[in-house]
């Protein structure tokens, strides 16, 4: 399908403020998470485990479609993110499920997390002045 660069500009915002939603509504969920074990220990860690995965499958398949409707030249403007790896965990999560790590899950959401939000703040602030195109 063929964009413009408005039409892209919109949809692209779109896509990330759903991400956006998406990394804080995982933070919000394990804030009463310290350690891996917390996902494992009870009935609502795995249900806080099973959550933020399927967030973490939304992040990386929006990420993926961020970079079509953007022709693959929004990403590469922040090169603190390992955008490939973000969205790799979303293929790692979607058909290894029952193999995921608990320690690995939770070091995305206490190590990883905030630094993408804040790349995706920052894509979003770009995007909203009518002047930026892509």
């Amino acid at each position: 399908m063929e964009y413009t660069s408005s039409n892209r500009r919109i949809i692209a915002l779109n896509i990330l403020k759903q991400i956006e939603e998406a990394i804080v509504k995982i933070q919000e969920r394990t804030s009463v998470i310290h350690h891996a074990d917390d996902f494992l220990l009870t009935s609502g860690g795995m249900e806080k485990l099973d959550a933020a995965c399927m967030l973490l499958i939304a992040i990386g398949e929006s990420l993926k479609n961020l970079d079509k409707v953007t022709e693959k030249k929004l990403l590469p403007t922040n090169t603190s993110i390992p955008w490939n790896d973000v969205m790799g965990v979303r293929d790692i999560i979607a058909h290894h499920y029952f193999n995921i790590d608990a320690d690995e899950i939770w070091w995305i959401i206490s190590k990883e997390l905030t630094p993408l939000l804040e790349a995706i703040r920052s894509f979003i602030r770009d995007l909203s002045e009518e002047s930026y195109s892509i």
